[in-house]
Order: C-alpha cells, then structure tokens, then sequence
C-alpha cells in the first residue's frame, strides 16, 4: 500500500500552485463504476475528499506528474492513462489552482488497489461532496470514455487479462449508463473481432460455466477497434 502520509504532505506542500495535475482513477466495483478519492490534506477544506491531484515538480512533464500521481494513489500503474482537458474556468480547486489539466486513469478490475484509510473508492453516481472544478473533471472524464467507446477499445483497459463475454458486456453497460440486449452486443462484439476464446472455463453461478476470453483484436482492413453500438437493443429485462 502506497505511503499516504507523505502524499499527503506533498500536497499540502503544493497548494497554492499556479497549475495542478489532476487524475480520475475509473475501475468496476460489482455492477458500479468508481472513483478513487483520497481524504482532503487541509483539515479545514470544505470537502473532505478530492480526487488525487498535486503539481509538477522539477523538471516533470504533465505526463510525468500524473505517473507519478497514479502510483502514490494506486500503488501499481493503470491500464490506460491518458490526458483529457485542462480547466481554467474560476470553480474552485482544493489548491486554488489557476488551471488544472485533468487525466483520465482506468484500473482493471479485481487490481489490487486501497481501499479505506486515506483512500476510498466511490460509485461516480454517489460521490460525497468534493471541489466544483474536480467535480466537473470527473463528468468530463465519463464523457471522454463515452465519447470514445465504439472508436477505441479502451473498455478492454478495465478488464483483467482474461473475462467473460458477461463481464465485457457489463463494462460496456457501465461505461454507457444503459442496459444492453445480450444477442446484440455479442453479434456486435463478434463483428468487431477484438476478441478470442481461450481453453478456460469459469463458472459464473448458475449453469454451466462460462469460457473465458481474452483481448486479441485481429488485423484488417478499414479497422475500426472499438465495438459500434448503433443499432444495439436496451435489454428490458434482467440478463439471463
């Protein structure tokens, strides 16, 4: 587990700064996608959490800074980290930051990550009272992933190495806010050739078990890589 008294020093040793990094750390906790907040450094702040966020230091570049940021947070490297928006309106930030520029950060689910203490994971749709500005780079970052859904296969980031069609399909639905017809999205899933079986089987309950696949999107002309969803059903009812 990361050292969380010194990551909180460095960030109260940064407030005040001209520029913030902040990250988004995304991954699955049962049927509900989360956030990582860590407890607020100044005891006296409004919100008593906020996204991990600190500045650059030394000769660190953005990128460099959220790297940094992620594995104080998480204690391992995400699956996809990735720049999203800088934010200079006048919302308020826990360093009164002039500008913020925001990363995105998705966690494979089951990783090992820390849960309680000074760290917490929270449903996106529940999140306790944290900073305007953060707050607002939370929305753009389910936005961003939104947005990029059917172009790239960046659900894939919040998987382990080897899944169940209905684990996908659950990310999928999580990413997207909605319900989706199983026979659909496995025709769609199919056309988009992201995946293969493996020789591994697990049993998901009820049934018999189901065979585990992995992502191993094949090379072809034209190539989309990401699993388009016009057309898709909403499924009415709960999945088989």
């Amino acid at each position: 587990m990361p050292d969380r008294s010194s990551s909180a020093a460095n960030r109260s040793t940064a407030r005040r700064t001209p520029l913030s990094v902040d990250v988004v750390p995304l991954t699955p906790h049962g049927r509900q996608l989360t956030t990582l907040l860590v407890r607020a450094a100044d005891p006296r702040s409004r919100q008593r959490w906020e996204l991990p966020w600190d500045a650059m230091r030394g000769d660190e570049t953005l990128d460099d800074a959220a790297a940094r940021l992620v594995r104080a947070a998480l204690g391992t490297a995400p699956g996809l980290l990735e720049q999203i928006a800088a934010f200079g309106d006048r919302q308020r930030h826990p360093a009164d930051a002039m500008v913020s520029v925001a990363y995105l950060a998705l966690v494979a689910e089951g990783t090992a990550v820390p849960i309680g203490g000074d760290a917490a994971w929270f449903p996106v749709d529940e999140l306790p009272p944290i900073s305007p500005r953060q707050r607002a780079m939370v929305d753009g970052a389910m936005r961003a992933v939104r947005m990029r859904l059917d172009q790239s296969p960046i659900a894939f980031s919040l998987l382990p190495q080897t899944f169940t069609l209905s684990q996908l399909q659950e990310v999928y639905e999580l990413l997207l806010g909605r319900r989706l017809h199983k026979a659909s999205f496995r025709r769609a899933l199919h056309a988009s050739w992201l995946v293969e079986p493996t020789d591994e089987w697990r049993s998901e309950g009820r049934g018999r078990p189901a065979q585990l696949f992995r992502y191993a999107p094949r090379k072809r002309r034209g190539g989309r890589r990401g699993v388009r969803f016009e057309g898709l059903g909403v499924a009415a009812a709960e999945r088989s």
